[in-house]
């Protein structure tokens, strides 16, 4: 299977790699832009959620809960284009993918972004509270990853 990812997926790296891009940014591209997304956006789509949840003022209530509605389906774009990126990345330095839990660190948080999306386009099916809670942590369980993921893929960076 490993191998036919790879072969799958080299194409499009050489397509990428005509490029010329310079190999700093090949290297530190995609942690350069995905620390920005998770850092920013991230923290941003959870201290959104979270103050819808827990305010007490329904106008703050209500804008938070507003964007957070608008900026975490981006940070889900986002962060699934990056992880993309990232394996094209590693593609084209000749790195293995698979070997890394940094790329499983990203696949589980595309998992449970992916789940919390679901969760919320059902409408909490019949706006449960349950679900709602389960949204919350689920999200917030993201961001920890998010925070591991960032620090795995400093150490891989820094391995090769």
């Amino acid at each position: 299977m490993k191998e036919t990812i790879r072969e799958f997926l080299q194409p499009i790296a050489d397509i990428f790699s005509g490029f010329n891009t310079p190999e700093i940014v090949v290297h530190w591209g995609h942690p350069f832009f995905m620390g920005i997304v998770i850092f920013a956006m991230g923290s941003a789509v959870a201290i959104t959620g979270w103050r819808s949840r827990i305010s007490e003022d329904k106008e703050i209530k209500q804008t938070n809960k507003g964007d957070h509605r608008k900026i975490a389906p981006f940070l889900f774009l986002f962060i699934t284009l990056g992880y993309s990126g990232g394996v094209l990345s590693l593609i084209m330095q000749g790195q293995p993918i698979f070997e890394s839990p940094h790329f499983w660190t990203g696949s589980i948080v595309i998992g449970l972004l992916g789940l919390n999306g679901l969760i919320s386009a059902t409408g909490f099916i019949g706006n449960k509270e349950s679900l709602r809670t389960t949204h919350a942590y689920l999200g917030s369980l993201a961001l920890v990853i998010m925070v591991i993921h960032a620090i795995l893929g400093l150490k891989l960076g820094l391995s090769f």
